[in-house]
């Protein structure tokens, strides 16, 4: 198997003018842990086999010859304000020279407004949602705060010393996944340089319901608004061409149904009300399986269809 990247020469090229040497082999070590990552989910995957019978999960994995690495960055208020004002900063540039009208959502008053929306989901970093692969593993996030807040005094917003590594304020990941005996929605704990591995829709599907997606969202700690997250992914998937075959997928015992899956986590238990709204919220935003998902599809299809169920032009998270 291979773990592929995208790579871009700019992005190279604006890293190495910036920290010269100090991150010379920063590719290669993330292709190392990636390649490390990747071998504990095909360990995982031939002890899951091993306890379900057969060699299909393992084999899914072989046959796709590849895997994905994401880094992933999470930001925080002060991101989210550096960035709109930066855009601000574009538009009003673009507006002087062609004498163009304001773009909607860029006034003044825009910038507080984003750093404080409320809503129902206002505290999540990431949606609910379910990973459609075999299996998505994950390392421990690391967790950044800035050393100081007043950015806007310096001509360089983001100085070398501005931003320092910190345990999770929270002593927890961050990561809330439903938890399906207890009924509820849970923090996920994990010791310092280990692992999370998540089982996907398409383990889920192959192992017959014996193993269960997880349906999971990252939660945004309302203390902590300048607190931003990094975490390093490896998405491990079937082939694009393997043919998923339902007919004897235990559907009453899984969420293909689509049926009510989570209450709230313990922050937000404040009363059955709250409980019942966010259930209610969360259906809203999570497509069921048994819509994405059909007899005979390919992984590439169900891959497509779940995107454009989540995220396309009609889809239940596109505005979110």
């Amino acid at each position: 198997m291979q773990l592929k990247y995208a790579k871009s020469q700019h992005v190279q090229q604006t890293v190495s003018e910036c920290y010269g040497m100090e991150f010379e082999n920063l590719g290669s070590s993330f292709k190392e842990l990636g390649l490390c990552m990747m071998e504990l989910g095909l360990c995982l995957a031939r002890i899951c086999d091993k306890a379900i019978g057969g060699n299909e999960l393992e084999q899914s994995l072989l046959d796709s010859c590849a895997a994905k690495g994401r880094l992933i960055h999470y930001h925080s208020h002060l991101d989210a304000l550096l960035l709109k004002q930066l855009e601000r900063s574009k538009a009003t540039s673009k507006r002087r020279a062609g004498n163009i009208k304001p773009l909607e959502g860029l006034e003044s008053n825009s910038i507080a407004h984003d750093a404080n929306s409320g809503g129902i989901h206002s505290n999540l970093w990431q949606q609910w949602h379910y990973d459609y692969g075999i299996f998505t593993v994950l390392t421990t996030p690391l967790f950044i705060l800035p050393s100081y807040l007043e950015t806007s005094k310096t001509e360089d917003p983001f100085p070398a010393s501005c931003f320092d590594e910190c345990p999770s304020p929270t002593r927890h990941t961050c990561l809330q996944i439903y938890d399906p005996n207890k009924k509820r929605a849970i923090m996920v704990n994990a010791p310092p340089e280990s692992f999370i591995i998540q089982v996907g829709e398409a383990a889920d599907i192959i192992s017959k319901g014996k193993l269960r997606s997880a349906l999971h969202c990252v939660h945004r700690p309302s203390k902590f608004e300048n607190l931003s997250r990094e975490t390093f992914v490896v998405f491990l998937q079937p082939a694009w061409t393997k043919t998923f075959s339902i007919s004897d997928y235990p559907h009453a015992n899984s969420s293909f149904n689509g049926q009510c899956l989570v209450a709230t986590d313990e922050e937000q238990q404040q009363s059955g009300q709250d409980s019942d709204n966010l259930s209610q919220e969360i259906n809203k935003i999570v497509p069921p399986l048994s819509s994405r998902l059909k007899e005979g599809m390919t992984f590439a299809e169900f891959s497509r269809e779940t995107t454009k169920q989540y995220y396309g032009g009609s889809g239940l998270q596109s505005n979110r």
